[in-house]
């Protein structure tokens, strides 16, 4: 909605990258405001912004090896728009279209304390669900132990403090544990497709 999961997602698509012989694909869920609401929010230079972007459908996700997640935290939930898209899976789900396929996750908050964890974590409950392997941010990203900033990223994965009025945008330590997230998934799901 305002551009810190698209930040994030870029970084993590670059750490997809770094790793030989995979392809990236970036899309979006739809989404569900109607624009008036859009407006009120301040949300539409970003949406602008993100409106190359491919909206996805559904029945892409049972084509990819991998599926790395980003979205907003809502009150320590992923936001509507999310779970609606997930919400229209089920049919993947009777298939088992998705089980054995790599899932990740990361996210954004207002505040430091703003339910990131929590958000990553009920999102993996759907991924479980689908029969998906989670993979997260591991200690080996050593960004996650600072204490010179405050800082998103939890083992569960990338995360960033966008700041109560929106305003905060990735720290070069959130986007290093994007990057290192996206690279993670994307060796994993190399090894586990070999």
């Amino acid at each position: 909605m305002y551009g810190h999961v698209y930040k994030l997602a870029q970084a993590v698509i670059e750490g997809i990258e770094s790793v030989e012989n995979v392809e990236v694909v970036l899309c979006r869920v739809p989404e569900t405001l109607p624009q008036e609401v859009l407006e009120k929010m301040g949300a539409v230079e970003a949406q602008k912004q993100q409106a190359h972007i491919p909206i996805c459908s559904v029945e892409e996700l049972g084509n990819a090896d991998a599926i790395i997640f980003g979205t907003p935290t809502r009150f320590g939930n992923m936001c509507a728009q999310m779970r609606q898209f997930l919400d229209a899976t089920g049919g993947l789900w009777a298939k088992g279209a998705l089980v054995g396929k790599v899932g990740s996750v990361f996210t954004s908050s207002n505040t430091q304390h703003g339910g990131q964890e929590s958000t990553i974590l009920s999102f993996h409950t759907t991924l479980l669900h689908h029969g998906m392997v989670i993979v997260g941010l591991p200690y080996t990203f050593k960004g996650q132990s600072t204490m010179d900033e405050i800082s998103g990223c939890s083992p569960y994965g990338a995360s960033t403090i966008a700041g109560s009025d929106g305003s905060f945008y990735p720290s070069k330590n959130e986007l290093a544990g994007a990057y290192f997230q996206g690279k993670h998934v994307a060796q994993i799901a190399k090894k586990l497709m070999s």
